[in-house]
């Protein structure tokens, strides 16, 4: 397997309050962890800035000037919703966090790479079509999946997401969609309150899984055997997505589900057997969420390296 990683020191520089969860910390703590030589071997680059308008993909022009507008020209940090701050580089972080996303899904729908992971900041899958929240300005999976739709004439699009947080931004874009499958385990109750069982979308595309607080593996696993891998066989996607947050760990301080490091690798190994059965091996996967260090470092280690061994 060749496995791209997208990085940008930029990401770093997307400033949220001192004490905030979603911080630049994380990527350090991420980029320790690949100084081992397990990864050695892959393909690191730099993600490209999107242009504006590639917003519009998955938002409306007024989201995008929205945001815009509440980007701080000085060394500030604004509040711009209830758990959401942009700093004078946010904008410049989201957009290329979307450069990325987009850069990644373009190397696997062309053979450049097997499989892409993107370590971006800030994530994306809480952003509505019209609504930044959860940290989230704008919904770097849902471009990606209607970049591969528009650019490469894609058919089925499946978006999987383990974060421990349902990606209620990603449900609300794909509702009525039946060309896009969304898949989701997370905690319920947890924010942003969403991804019930019976939210299934108009046709039957949305497939949530929601688990209990302190479950641990043997949930999650079987959340993936009976609820997300039927749904993927018989969707049958030509492309897989994945909204790769860790905050599932059993560190994570933001949330009670208790995962290990192995439960991610595993999961990336169902979703690669899916991708190899019906999406040619392409698997594109985006950094969500994840708030403990050590935590976020070890999964995503993990995940990346089950990327690389196939």
């Amino acid at each position: 397997m060749t496995t791209r990683l997208y990085e940008n020191s930029i990401f770093l520089e997307h400033a949220t309050p001192e004490g905030h969860p979603e911080r630049a910390d994380r990527l350090r703590s991420l980029n320790i962890a690949l100084e081992h030589p397990n990864f050695d071997k892959l393909d690191r680059k730099q993600a490209p800035q999107a242009k504006e308008d590639t917003v519009l993909l998955a938002h409306p022009e007024e989201h995008l000037r929205w945001v815009m507008r509440k980007i701080p020209e000085e060394d500030t940090i604004l509040q711009i919703e209830a758990d959401t701050h942009v700093g004078p580089k946010s904008l410049q972080a989201a957009l290329t966090g979307i450069g990325g996303a987009i850069a990644a899904v373009d190397d696997v729908m062309t053979g450049k790479v097997d499989n892409a992971f993107v370590a971006s900041r800030p994530p994306g899958h809480h952003a509505e079509k019209t609504k930044a929240m959860g940290f989230c300005l704008f919904n770097n999976i849902a471009i990606a999946a209607r970049h591969a739709q528009q650019t490469y004439g894609v058919e089925r699009v499946a978006i999987v997401d383990w974060d421990v947080h349902h990606g209620n931004g990603t449900q609300d874009i794909f509702w009525d969609d039946p060309s896009v499958l969304f898949c989701s385990t997370h905690q319920m109750p947890l924010y942003p309150g969403t991804g019930a069982r019976d939210e299934t979308g108009t046709k039957n595309t949305i497939v949530n899984a929601p688990l209990s607080a302190n479950d641990g593996s043997d949930h999650f696993r079987d959340a993936f055997k009976s609820r997300v891998l039927p749904a993927l066989e018989n969707f049958r996607p030509d492309l897989v997505l994945i909204s790769a947050g860790f905050d599932a760990h059993h560190r994570d301080p933001l949330a009670q589900i208790n995962l290990v490091g192995d439960d991610f690798d595993w999961a990336t190994g169902r979703l690669m057997e899916i991708a190899g059965k019906y999406a040619g091996n392409r698997v594109v996967s985006l950094l969500e969420g994840g708030y403990d260090l050590e935590g976020l470092a070890e999964s995503a280690g993990l995940h990346i390296c089950r990327l690389m061994r196939g």
